[in-house]
């Protein structure tokens, strides 16, 4: 629904939603008890039952609905059509010696600076130039690629998700006791846990069984591979000696994949008692080498970026921009340094500076939608409403169905006179199940123009 409302938000849950949907949901607290066996599949891995809270076909939707986004905001695929084939062509080795081939699996390398890489339950992964720069050779890559592609298969996110679906229920069913008693847009936020699963959900931290499984999984499809065991002690080798140098830079990787020196120790032990005879196997270093060497000469302008997000972090925005000032006498065309570039100027109020480098990124980057976001929000500090409008028209058709660029829409038309046309914006933002200043935001200007009461 996108329309004005003249009349308060209802004050009881069967009021606030369609009576069909009121039973519908009435119907999911109902069935909370009976959720454990229509919620259970065969673990492709073990061949076991087990609880999953998606089916494969879910898996595959929400990887597709969510993935585009949290790529995004590690700043796109690096444009190097050569780097990411060759990133498709180590995964489709891996991908075929895995126990769920047919999953729409894809690989690319991100523009982000910081150590990690992740993967979407339906098979979507991106790897960091941050840890490609570290990797020493296309084994190491391989025990990365196979350790994501084992929380595909052991369905770690999907089971995840069941779990949590039993608490969700059981939450929806004590709130809807309490919600008759509430406004109406305190419920909007009740059906976020069973209708939305963002991105940040899906690559939450996994369990420490979950790492042992991935790294198990991974090893056994790098091998199959015709890869050295020994890349997969060299990548656990390689991190757990990024987390003393670096930790910074580890801090998200740690947060998805917990390491520790066990797991070192795991993979060593694995590697020189399982897998002998395949540790005599030659390291790929020279076709890693060739394959990175664009991204390898980019490496002074990653780490003066990863250096300047570091100081951003700790809020010394003008040493941070001096480093992407760095980065970008390295490397003027970088989409990354521009956008990150902006991103400390705007921290400081000089948006005008900022909506230049955005306008840099742009050209650099056409296709890549977080520029034109940060451009938007760049011209309504700028006061230009009508074309931060433009700008998150423009973002929306690049990366359609992300609720807050309802909301700048809403701001951009209320700078512009257009009380009707921001009214509708911000009750789509609130449908969302927004929550937060911005939401506060959204319903006192709804509430001022007696939209609501």
């Amino acid at each position: 629904m996108s329309r004005l409302v003249s009349s308060p938000f209802p004050r009881s849950l069967e009021d606030a939603l369609s009576r069909r949907d009121f039973l519908w949901l009435m119907g999911v607290a109902g069935s909370a008890l009976l959720l454990p066996l229509s919620g259970c599949a065969v673990d492709p891995v073990t061949g076991q039952k087990t609880l999953v809270g998606m089916s494969e076909d879910q898996e595959k939707s929400l990887d597709k609905s969510q993935s585009p986004s949290q790529f995004s905001s590690d700043l796109g695929a690096v444009q190097d059509a050569g780097l990411n084939g060759y990133m498709q062509d180590v995964g489709t080795t891996l991908w075929s010696k895995s126990h769920r081939p047919q999953m729409p699996y894809s690989a690319r390398v991100l523009n982000a600076n910081y150590v990690n890489a992740y993967t979407f339950p339906g098979g979507s992964m991106g790897v960091t130039r941050g840890i490609m720069l570290e990797m020493q050779n296309e084994d190491e890559l391989a025990a990365l690629m196979g350790h994501e592609i084992g929380h595909v298969n052991a369905r770690h996110a999907a089971e995840r998700a069941g779990k949590e679906m039993l608490t969700n229920v059981a939450l929806v069913v004590a709130n809807v006791a309490i919600a008759s008693s509430e406004n109406g847009q305190q419920y909007l936020p009740l059906l976020q846990p069973l209708s939305q699963i963002g991105a940040s959900a899906l690559l939450a931290k996994y369990s420490r069984d979950n790492e042992r499984e991935a790294d198990s999984l991974g090893m056994d499809y790098m091998v199959a591979g015709d890869y050295n065991p020994d890349g997969m002690v060299g990548l656990m080798n390689m991190l757990r000696g990024e987390a003393q140098q670096k930790p910074s830079l580890l801090e998200t990787m740690f947060a998805s994949h917990p390491m520790r020196e066990e797991r070192y120790q795991t993979a060593r032990r694995t590697a020189e008692q399982k897998y002998t005879s395949q540790r005599g196997r030659p390291p790929k270093r020279e076709r890693y080498l060739d394959n990175t060497a664009g991204l390898r000469r980019l490496q002074p302008t990653v780490e003066a970026c990863q250096k300047g997000e570091a100081l951003m972090a700790k809020k010394e925005l003008p040493q941070a921009e001096g480093q992407f000032g760095l980065a970008l006498r390295h490397t003027p065309s970088d989409y990354a340094a521009n956008v990150l570039m902006a991103k400390a100027l705007m921290a400081q109020k000089k948006s005008q500076e900022a909506d230049s480098y955005l306008a840099t990124a742009k050209s650099i980057y056409p296709g890549e939608a977080q520029a034109v976001h940060l451009s938007g929000l760049a011209k309504l500090a700028l006061r230009q409403p009508e074309a931060a409008l433009a700008e998150f028209h423009a973002y929306d058709k690049l990366l359609p169905g992300n609720p807050t660029t309802q909301f700048f829409m809403g701001a951009a038309s209320e700078n512009m006179g257009r009380k009707r046309d921001a009214a509708n914006f911000y009750y789509r933002y609130l449908q969302s199940g927004a929550q937060g200043g911005e939401a506060q935001f959204a319903v006192a200007r709804l509430k001022d123009w007696k939209v609501i009461k």
